[in-house]
């Protein structure tokens, strides 16, 4: 999954993050949408319902801002590779900052070092600084995220949470799972699968470019969703598994990616201040 992207100075030419670290970047059961019962067989009126899940992205909105948790998973060789972050996100603004911790191994760190890059999320532009593959450790690596092959829902290493949750505008077969609790606090479990062009056609203007791009990225029209929302119909976390079509050397089977995006401390104060102009590499990037 390469990709060539446009910035000062000239073209810039990367592979997605997980090729630059030697990767190549997983299904449900139950109940009917709508009415279905609680684990006791009784209506429970106050939880979340399958409209809620579509509504999701726009609840977010409402809540303001959170902390994010984001892990992404894949097998390469043989061996599960995890990419994990930590920030936090404003949803009015669509902006975020998150830490990415690289698998170990990853290119340019040191032994048993899980190198870790700092990601600044935008509408329309995901900013990475300490991305090595030959760019400076005090630049920033900009790319706008409608140009990337997968609408930048894996490229970065984390599915930002607005996107994560525009997608569940598309989702369709929702399923209630049940109750559970999450971090100490009372959720509602749903499943289901996301109609990628569905979502494009209902998100806003500002998403829909990144969407649609990401419908060319996957393989089918299909992703299994699982969705966790507390009381307040807020999205406290989501699963999508994303499969990309396979290359030319790997038959049919895809490359499977499991994203995970957690949410809590709604409220939170999010700063996030965007690089100048002078701090973003214009230079080429290495292509493993």
């Amino acid at each position: 999954m390469a990709v060539r992207w446009h910035g000062r100075g000239g073209a810039v030419a990367a592979s997605v993050l997980a090729g630059a670290v030697g990767m190549t970047l997983l299904t449900v059961t139950g109940c009917s949408e709508g009415g279905a019962a609680a684990n006791d067989g009784k209506p429970d009126k106050a939880r979340p319902d399958a409209a809620s899940v579509r509504r999701a992205a726009d609840t977010l909105r409402r809540a303001g801002s959170s902390r994010v948790r984001t892990s992404m998973e894949t097998t390469s060789g043989g061996t599960r590779v995890t990419i994990e972050g930590r920030g936090s996100f404003d949803f009015v603004r669509r902006t975020g900052k998150l830490r990415v911790a690289l698998p170990r191994g990853a290119e340019g760190a040191r032994p048993g070092e899980r190198r870790p890059v700092t990601e600044l999320i935008a509408p329309g532009a995901l900013y990475m600084k300490n991305r090595g593959a030959g760019v400076p450790p005090d630049k920033w690596v900009r790319v706008a995220t409608s140009a990337l092959p997968d609408g930048n829902l894996v490229t970065g290493g984390a599915t930002d949470p607005v996107s994560a949750a525009e997608l569940l505008r598309g989702a369709r077969h929702i399923v209630y799972e049940g109750v559970t609790e999450l971090r100490g606090e009372r959720v509602w479990h749903f499943s289901g699968v996301v109609d990628m062009e569905a979502a494009a056609v209902a998100a806003p203007p500002h998403a829909q470019r990144q969407l649609r791009a990401a419908e060319k990225g996957f393989s089918g029209n299909g992703v299994p969703f699982d969705a966790y929302l507390d009381g307040q119909g807020r999205l406290r976390k989501v699963q999508h598994r994303f499969t990309f079509a396979a290359g030319p050397t790997r038959g049919d089977e895809g490359v499977a990616v499991l994203s995970t995006t957690v949410l809590d401390a709604f409220g939170t104060r999010v700063r996030v201040v965007m690089p100048a102009s002078r701090d973003i590499y214009a230079g080429r990037i290495a292509t493993p």
